[in-house]
């Protein structure tokens, strides 16, 4: 019997992982979709319509599945933050910064996102920065740095580009609130609701400022694939990877889930590559190594379980 309590909880914890790394799949690939999108549709427009459509899915299904919406005022605070800032100022940073420099570089850029979620876990949760998880953030960093030579060796560090990663790395730290401040009301609020809650905030958000861009926008000018891209940023880049990444933080730490965060870089990586056509050099090639090696050791203490129950 309690080989099978062992056993199911290992089956969920390594569920819990694989919800966090597609999340983060997704959060790469929402990179690429944003350097698109931001050469056709103003950066305020792009959000309000991301959110309005996921607002227009999550909200029936919430009430379809858990009835009359009841949330306290703290939570309701709490949402409010977590949407302040991985929802509003997580995407006016990443969107400007795609403005100046690449979708690759980006990526590469938001693999510091593991040691700002660990040092948020450290001081809001009281998470041990154990030995495993210190290599982790280690190498995701260190992979961060490598990749960012890149743009030294291609000759892309003008000023613009620098201020460009610079709205990055700000963009990197509202997530690290984000996924912190998502783990401290999981606990009491679900997924789904946590998810529909950010997104209606979102929405309210981003609407006065896209209803001035919305007047300067001519809609015959949209094509079909810009349409394509704004769906797929309010289907799956919102609704899904929201509610695999609120379901992950469930049962994982916040600081797991932080190391997980590292792979986000790679799916930026390989996406750029083969959607944008930027250049893949031995450089990427070491920091993408060094990012798996990172996800290697986050994946530690769930490996030392199975063995156990062995």
């Amino acid at each position: 019997m309690w080989l099978l309590i062992c056993s199911s909880r290992t089956v969920n914890m390594l569920d819990e992982i694989l919800s966090i790394r597609f999340a983060m799949v997704i959060v790469g690939s929402s990179i690429v979709a944003g350097e698109l999108s931001i050469q056709k549709l103003p950066i305020f427009l792009i959000s309000e319509l991301r959110f309005l459509i996921a607002s227009a899915i999550l909200v029936p299904i919430w009430l379809l599945y858990e009835g009359r919406p009841s949330l306290k005022i703290k939570d309701a605070l709490l949402l409010l933050l977590q949407a302040l800032c991985g929802v509003f100022l997580f995407n006016i940073f990443m969107l400007t910064g795609l403005k100046s420099t690449s979708a690759i570089d980006a990526g590469i850029i938001s693999s510091t996102a593991p040691a700002a979620v660990c040092l948020l876990a450290f001081f809001l949760f009281g998470e041990r920065l154990t030995l495993h998880r210190f290599a982790a953030i280690l190498l995701a960093v260190t992979g961060a740095s490598v990749l960012q030579l890149t743009g030294f060796s291609a000759g892309n560090e003008t000023d613009g580009h620098l201020l460009g990663n610079v709205f990055i790395l700000a963009a990197v730290i509202c997530e690290a609130l984000f996924v912190s401040l998502g783990k401290l009301v999981s606990a009491r609020v679900s997924p789904l609701g946590i998810s529909t809650v950010v997104s209606i905030y979102g929405a309210i958000m981003f609407f006065r400022f896209s209803l001035q861009e919305f007047k300067k926008v001519s809609l015959p000018v949209i094509t079909f694939e810009t349409y394509g891209i704004i769906l797929y940023y309010g289907i799956i880049v919102t609704v899904v990877a929201f509610l695999l990444l609120y379901q992950g933080l469930t049962k994982i730490s916040a600081g797991t889930a932080g190391v997980l965060s590292a792979i986000t870089p790679v799916s930026t990586a390989i996406l750029s590559i083969l959607i944008l056509g930027e250049k893949l050099t031995f450089l990427h090639v070491i920091g993408i190594s060094l990012v798996f090696a990172a996800i290697f050791f986050a994946s530690i203490p769930v490996k030392k379980v199975v063995s156990e129950v062995k």
